[in-house]
């Protein structure tokens, strides 16, 4: 059975600044998505948020970039801002709704898009990630080690399924392009992208023995898209895992070291990714630090089976990742005790789409030859 998992997500206004999502939003968001199951446009769905981010995870038949699932969720953010962000003058409302009529296309007006078209393994583990307070760089170090490490994904080395290795689509987000490099004959050159997740970011993994798709994140920045900072992109990233595929702990092991990512406060710092639970999935401390959240499910038929009333399994809750976290403040607050200084704050590149550039422009005529 050809089932597709459609992954999308906007900010479109929080509690309390870039806090958290308001519950009303969930609770309408979940309203219109039940009655689209009950017409049977789609199989199943869940409603979550990682930070101020509304997650829509849909599954149906319909393939990826449907014009019918992408204008559901346009029409359930712009439902939300209008019934709820902006009636509760929650904090910038509609923030990631950049265009103002749906197009046929999401992609590209704003909200972050990750889908997958598969044929259902006779069992399919599912684990669905998001972030908040970063950008799809962000996903660059953990799909490598998931997919082309073998120190870290055993199976690389122990499953004859996996020998052949992987392929590693990577979209240079600047100029709308992408490349597709084959691990390990180019596991270099792949590096050599990944190594600046400001400009290019893992959209897919395939296996390179038969195209199976292994993976799928959000790449979209919206910082291109309107030419000026209007809020960090936080990404959402699916993976597909076991029976010829990395195994669950081998795809969430990786997230067990907090590595430096963009974005944190006003988009504009560097600060460690922290492996919460959903319930920790709320950015305090200077606007963070950067989160990010896993969830487990099992795909039966398109639907998503789940733990207590289809409540997906919590996976980073283990306290397994608490020495990762603890270790994610301590980063935290050495790169906080920087203050506005590099590396703490991002470089020019980066900078050019924020408010930064008005401070520039004027001081710019009191700049002197130097003679």
């Amino acid at each position: 059975m050809k089932v597709t998992v459609s992954l999308i997500k906007a900010d479109v206004g929080s509690l309390c600044g870039h806090h958290i999502v308001h519950p009303k939003q969930l609770d309408l968001a979940k309203e219109i998505l039940e009655e689209e199951k009950r017409r049977g446009i789609l199989i199943d769905y869940y409603v979550f948020n990682c930070g101020d981010d509304l997650e829509l995870l849909m599954t149906h038949g319909k393939g990826e970039n449907s014009s019918e699932i992408h204008g559901l969720a346009w029409n359930v953010f712009k439902e939300v801002t209008e019934k709820i962000s902006r009636p509760l003058k929650l904090y910038a409302a509609g923030q990631d709704l950049l265009k103002e009529a749906f197009s046929g296309n999401i992609k590209g007006m704003g909200p972050g898009v990750a889908e997958m078209e598969i044929d259902e393994r006779p069992s399919e583990p599912l684990l669905v990630f998001a972030a908040d307070k970063t950008e799809p760089g962000a996903w660059n170090l953990p799909l490598y080690r998931i997919f082309a490490d073998p120190m870290s994904t055993a199976g690389l080395v122990i499953d004859p399924a996996m020998s052949g290795g992987f392929t590693f689509r990577v979209v240079d987000m600047k100029e709308g392009e992408y490349i597709d490099l084959k691990c390990p004959a180019e596991t270099y050159e792949l590096i050599a992208l990944l190594g600046t997740p400001g400009r290019y970011a893992v959209e897919r993994v395939f296996r390179s023995s038969d195209g199976l798709i292994a993976a799928v994140a959000s790449t979209s920045r919206l910082s291109f898209i309107a030419g000026r900072y209007v809020g960090k992109d936080d990404p959402v990233l699916m993976v597909r895992a076991q029976a010829g595929l990395p195994a669950v702990g081998e795809v969430l092991a990786p997230f067990a070291f907090p590595h430096l990512v963009a974005g944190w406060m006003r988009g504009s710092h560097h600060g460690p990714l922290m492996p919460v639970s959903l319930k920790d999935a709320k950015c305090t401390f200077f606007d963070g630090p950067p989160r990010v959240i896993g969830l487990g499910f099992q795909l039966r038929n398109g639907e998503l089976i789940g733990l207590h009333s289809n409540e997906p399994a919590d996976l980073f809750e283990d306290v397994a990742f608490n020495e990762a976290r603890r270790k994610a403040m301590e980063i935290a607050d050495y790169m906080r005790r920087h203050g506005e200084i590099a590396p703490a704050l991002l470089g020019p590149e980066e900078l050019e789409y924020t408010g930064i550039v008005k401070i520039m422009e004027k001081i710019k005529s009191r700049f002197k030859k130097i003679t």
